[in-house]
């Protein structure tokens, strides 16, 4: 089977500033982008991507820090596909809750490991024996430069890091049945996300980066269509930095 133009490609946190740049640019390769997200305007967010980019987006709401969710998440696809399912997914969603350890409460570490990890299991396990029996598939899952360690992160980091562990699982696992399974593990990038950091602040950390910049949502977008395509067919396991040079 060719798999040159891949059908259908699946975008979770899908209405971000990420999410919208990497549906987008997925779109131009895939028939069909569904979009996710726990917002109850996913499918107007959706809709007026259609219309932006004249293409076909799909926007379903789901919780993916939920199994229960994400099972029905898959039924809701397998019934969108006509049972193909999906040829490329992006474990996009994820959120921060920033503090210092000694202030942090269970709910600011449950929420986060929840959020951004157990998704990893919650989504990829409803599409990845698909993929296995068909052939075919593309995975990717979204880091971050926080997973070396950063303060006042120690739930994001942790979560980050099993993000990283997770990835190099799959890719051993899934290598065997053409399923590459890559991560991305972006510095700071220029969404909303970054906006209520205090301007001296962003001054600082921008100082620090070498390339003197903010990533583009757009740049970020263009690594996971890379890693998405038959381009990147013999690159599984890699979890690829894309910060300006700037580490922690």
């Amino acid at each position: 089977m060719d798999h040159s133009s891949a059908k259908v490609a699946l975008v979770t946190g899908g209405s971000g500033g990420i999410g919208t740049e990497v549906a987008a640019k997925l779109s131009e390769a895939f028939s069909l982008v569904i979009v996710v997200d726990i917002k109850d305007d996913i499918s107007d967010h959706a809709k007026a991507l259609s219309e932006k980019f004249g293409r076909k987006f799909t926007g379903i709401k789901a919780d993916v820090s939920s199994f229960e969710s994400c099972t029905q998440l898959g039924k809701d696809v397998n019934r969108i596909t006509e049972g193909h399912g999906i040829d490329a997914l992006v474990n996009n969603a994820g959120i921060t809750r920033d503090s210092m350890f000694g202030r942090m409460d269970y709910q600011l570490w449950d929420s986060v490991i929840k959020v951004d990890l157990y998704s990893m299991f919650n989504v990829t396990r409803q599409f990845s024996e698909k993929m296995k029996e068909r052939g075919y598939g593309r995975i990717i899952n979204v880091s971050s430069i926080s997973w070396r360690g950063n303060v006042g992160q120690a739930n994001y980091a942790s979560a980050k890091a099993g993000v990283v562990g997770f990835t190099n699982a799959l890719s051993r696992e899934f290598a065997r049945y053409n399923v590459t399974v890559n991560g991305i593990s972006p510095g700071l990038v220029d969404t909303e996300i970054l906006k209520s950091i205090p301007e001296k602040i962003m001054k600082d950390l921008i100082e620090k980066i070498p390339m003197k910049r903010l990533a583009k949502p757009e740049e970020v977008a263009d690594l996971v269509a890379f890693l998405a395509s038959e381009k990147a067919s013999y690159i599984t396991g890699e979890t690829i930095n894309i910060n300006g040079g700037f580490f922690f």
